[in-house]
């Protein structure tokens, strides 16, 4: 072949590797515009709100995090897409400030809409259970109560009662002694209030609420009153198992302070405090009337037999009662009967020539 035959192949494939290039160049571009159109239509249908459906509930636990949140989100059909959801927020700084709690949301909402809601803690209120405590009841009569009520189930609830369990931070129960001479463990523990709590409460739940209401309800007693108990060289144990026999034993509130003196002056004295409701306390099921056998029961909680204060509360006393086992009317009274008369007070007396004279004076006032 001769150069000039060459040149002329030369001249001519010149232009045809120019197309081949060209083609090559836009079939890449073209790859890349269509790839980059569906990544972008793929996060753009990925953000559009689901097909609308039916209200959902959603309970965000405490310390959930954003991401944690997004998936339980796509869990439930609330968004299309967890993965794009989680950089939606995080492009638009937000899921820091999402709330806990239980939130009503539908399928079909806008992403926007969704994550002010959670930014608002627009919350739902659980259900919730309802209960009051009387003052004065015991663990036994609390357990018949709430059974009654379909709130728990009588046996693990007692069984409860009675293990070493802490309690979470319930302070005032550290104080519960460990003694086997104890009839119920957390008996005086239990605060007497009206309760309301999450629907799904189990009989745990319950009573570490009550106890913490006891912690709870000592916070309202006046400034200083731990120190009152060091004067006393009194445990806390001790104070409210007086409590108790005092919330047992009075009616109205303005002898709280006198029969806690009472209890005071012969627990000084070295007398027996013969109180009856410890007696009806030992019995488990309160009489009522007692009878001299009764008063010979052997039990630990019998104060016609053992002298002192019994090995704990007898019952769930209140705040009132609490406050007058703390500061007892001083007075030189040892004894007390009930008026016979209706009005459920008593008649005190300095001796016991004197508490004769007052039981008589009781019993004419009968009927």
């Amino acid at each position: 072949m001769d150069n000039s035959s060459q040149h002329r192949d030369q001249q001519s494939s010149g232009p045809k590797r120019s197309r081949i290039t060209l083609w090559v160049i836009l079939s890449l571009l073209g790859i890349i515009i269509i790839g980059a159109g569906s990544a972008a239509f793929y996060v753009w249908n990925s953000l559009q709100p689901t097909k609308a459906g039916d209200v959902q509930k959603l309970e965000i636990p405490k310390g959930t995090s954003a991401n944690e949140v997004a998936d339980l989100l796509e869990h439930q059909g609330i968004i299309k897409n967890s993965f794009i959801f989680k950089y939606y927020l995080k492009l638009n700084d937000q899921g820091a400030r999402f709330q806990a709690g239980v939130y009503e949301l539908s399928p079909g909402m806008d992403n926007d809409a969704i994550i002010a809601k959670l930014n608002a803690g627009e919350t739902v209120a659980a259900e919730t259970i309802r209960f009051t405590i009387p003052e004065g009841f015991t663990v036994l009569q609390i357990a018949d109560k709430l059974a009654a009520e379909k709130l728990i189930d009588k046996d693990k609830f007692m069984g409860l009662i009675a293990s070493q369990k802490a309690w979470g931070d319930a302070e005032a129960v550290r104080s519960i002694p460990e003694s086997e001479k104890l009839h119920k463990r957390l008996e005086g523990y239990l605060f007497p209030e009206t309760y309301e709590m999450k629907k799904e409460s189990k009989e745990e739940d319950i009573i570490k609420r009550m106890v913490s209401e006891l912690d709870r309800k000592l916070g309202e007693l006046p400034e200083g009153w731990m120190d009152v108990l060091e004067e006393k060289k009194m445990s806390f144990h001790e104070l409210l198992t007086i409590a108790s026999l005092v919330e047992r034993e009075v009616v109205v509130d303005e002898e709280r302070a006198l029969v806690a003196g009472v209890i005071y002056n012969r627990i000084a004295d070295g007398m027996k405090l013969q109180i009856d409701a410890t007696v009806q306390y030992s019995l488990d099921k309160p009489k009522e009337r007692l009878y001299e056998k009764d008063l010979l029961v052997e039990s630990p909680y019998n104060t016609y037999k053992v002298e002192g204060l019994p090995p704990g509360p007898i019952a769930s006393p209140s705040l009132d009662s609490i406050q007058a086992a703390l500061y007892p009317e001083e007075t030189e009274y040892f004894f007390y009967v009930t008026k016979k008369d209706g009005s459920q007070t008593h008649l005190f007396a300095k001796t016991y020539k004197e508490h004769l004279r007052n039981i008589e004076k009781s019993n004419q006032t009968a009927g």
